[in-house]
């Protein structure tokens, strides 16, 4: 009896770790390629969409307090946004938020971008892929420039800043292509992410709740990223709630259970991530935790704390009489 109920256990067992595994329409495909493609049962009755954030009136918010973080892509908890760099060896439904975040902007899925994080200016893709390629001329391309006789129909060409059409004129007029270097930001460029975040307590629920704002990868100067001190810049700021869609449908790796990913908006929106305040809003113009606590990275990391603790404090004093 004792044998046949381990057994009974071990079955479902292994089929509980079959199921965890498997993937959407794995037992009624006919073909491989109908693997992970859902029906249009399935997908109705997923209803994928990401959750809708609930309306909150001006008088409902007791306390509020905007907050700049940023996250460190070396953490290792913060890996599900770094991760894949190379995707030759994987599915083509796993990308990093980088990758997300780019191809949304130049589809036209992502619309809110933006210069900085008060979100005054807005920026295209064109005004983006300039910061993203960095064309120029070797030395021996430049000897050959003068050699063939063009330094007089190029006299106008920057050779450490080519554009593409500059760069596809001068092979038409023969250059080789190997004298062209040719840098180009990719996912592994990215060290970090800056975030802005509204900390608020909503007095009709009685809770404190965070509203992701604003996203922004942080990479090098293309011009500076082979330098040994390369400069690091905002590429840009994207308007949080209007690339939830784009985040939503993107997923990244569940460690816990990898036949269930959970998509870039969910981690975000949850906070799975750990992050450092470097900037509160405040009466000296916003200005950043560096700015008063200079040169002394402790201290500027004990006074981000600090600025945690005070906002996480404020829903614990109202429980206090």
């Amino acid at each position: 009896m004792m044998n046949v109920k381990s057994f009974l256990i071990a079955i479902f067992s292994m089929s509980c770790g079959l199921a965890s595994y498997g993937q959407a329409n794995l037992l009624n495909a006919k073909s491989p390629k109908q693997i992970g493609i859902k029906s249009v049962a399935q997908l109705n009755s997923d209803n994928d969409k990401p959750i809708a954030y609930g309306y909150v009136h001006d008088r409902d918010i007791l306390m509020s307090r905007t907050t700049w973080e940023i996250i460190d892509l070396g953490e290792k908890i913060n890996f599900p946004l770094y991760f894949p760099i190379d995707t030759a060896n994987v599915g083509p439904e796993r990308r990093s938020l980088y990758d997300v975040l780019i191809k949304g902007i130049k589809k036209g899925k992502i619309t809110e971008v933006y210069t900085d994080s008060y979100f005054n200016t807005k920026k295209s893709y064109k005004d983006i892929d300039g910061s993203l390629t960095q064309i120029s001329l070797t030395n021996g391309g430049r000897e050959q420039l003068n050699s063939l006789g063009l330094d007089t129909k190029f006299k106008d060409l920057d050779p450490d800043q080519l554009t593409k059409d500059q760069a596809d004129k001068l092979i038409a007029s023969g250059v080789l292509n190997e004298y062209i270097e040719k840098n180009e930001l990719s996912s592994q460029d990215v060290s970090q992410y800056k975030i802005k975040g509204l900390w608020y307590f909503d007095k009709r629920q009685g809770e404190l709740k965070y509203r992701l704002l604003g996203i922004c990868p942080v990479t090098p100067d293309v011009y500076t990223m082979n330098s040994e001190n390369p400069d690091f810049i905002e590429l840009f700021w994207v308007f949080f709630p209007d690339a939830r869609e784009t985040l939503y449908s993107a997923k990244a790796f569940n460690e816990k259970n990898s036949s269930m990913p959970v998509s870039f908006d969910q981690i975000l929106n949850s906070r799975r991530f750990n992050s450092m305040i470097y900037k509160e809003e405040n009466v000296y113009g916003d200005r950043d935790i560096k700015d008063y606590m200079k040169d002394n990275a402790m201290s500027q990391l004990l006074e981000s704390d600090r600025i945690k603790d005070k906002i996480r404090s404020f829903e614990q004093d109202m429980w206090n009489y």
